[in-house]
């Protein structure tokens, strides 16, 4: 029997209630998201597909479902905001489908919500991926400054207070949700631009912790992998700013790493 789609604003909020349904996430198609989604066997799963970015990080995890035959999609960011499932079925076209969604006819270019209805009857994958875990890690950079490194913004808690916070996620806000910005009040935030243009900023966590009086910036998917944190210290590019960010110094283009060495004590 075919049943509407799950719609989940992030990949980690899926439970066991999923499983045999078809499932449309507001999460990048990355390895981590992936793994997540293997383990509670929905019968497809769609990703955002994060602008691709950086070593095609974005729908990497796409991919990588064919292993165990789970049927995923990464849908393309130009046609809807990441972080919002609703928005992905209702305007959502689909970028690059794992050869298992293939088989079910999906194709690239497809509505989001014609693909998921090829994928109802989809055969249930008989095996998953294995974890992936997530890094949290604390990091000296010049002038015996630390910062956190957190693969993903749901591991911030609420000893992130004043600190440097360098995450792995995407930059929009989880289903619009401002209250799901960040769930401390840190010094510095920085995420993941999943490919953004600049009319996106205002759906972007960018305003919102404005709002909460954190300074937070984007990093371009084309310079650090989505879901990688080091990555964005590493080799990572400021693409945006917002206000509070801006007066402390950060503009686009400006290396991550360059901008944190610079702030003032």
């Amino acid at each position: 029997m075919q049943h509407d789609p799950i719609l989940l604003g992030s990949i980690t909020d899926a439970t066991d209630a999923v499983r045999g349904h078809v499932v449309v996430s507001g999460s990048h198609g990355g390895l981590y998201p992936a793994a997540v989604a293997s383990q509670v066997l929905p019968r497809g799963v769609f990703f955002h597909d994060a602008g691709i970015g950086l070593e095609q990080a974005g729908i990497a995890g796409v991919m990588a479902l064919d292993r165990v035959a789970l049927a995923a999609v990464a849908v393309d960011g130009k046609s809807c905001t990441i972080g919002s499932a609703g928005e992905m079925l209702q305007r959502g076209r689909v970028s690059h489908p794992n050869q298992t969604a293939l088989h079910q006819g999906v194709r690239p270019g497809m509505a989001v919500a014609q693909a998921a209805q090829a994928l109802a009857n989809a055969p249930l994958p008989k095996t998953t991926l294995p974890p992936v875990a997530e890094l949290r890690k604390t990091v000296r950079i010049a002038a015996g400054r630390d910062v956190e490194l957190l693969d993903s913004a749901s591991l911030v808690n609420t000893r992130d207070a004043g600190k440097i916070v360098i995450t792995g996620s995407h930059g929009g806000l989880i289903g619009g949700n401002p209250a799901r910005a960040l769930k401390a009040k840190a010094r510095i935030a920085c995420f993941n631009d999943a490919g953004f243009t600049p009319a996106d900023i205002a759906k972007s966590r960018l305003p919102a912790l404005d709002r909460a009086g954190v300074a937070a910036v984007l990093i371009s998917c084309e310079t650090a992998r989505i879901g990688d944190a080091l990555s964005s210290l590493e080799t990572g590019q400021i693409s945006f700013a917002n206000a509070l960010a801006e007066q402390l110094g950060a503009k686009t283009g400006l290396h991550l790493k360059t901008w944190l060495e610079m702030l003032p004590d």
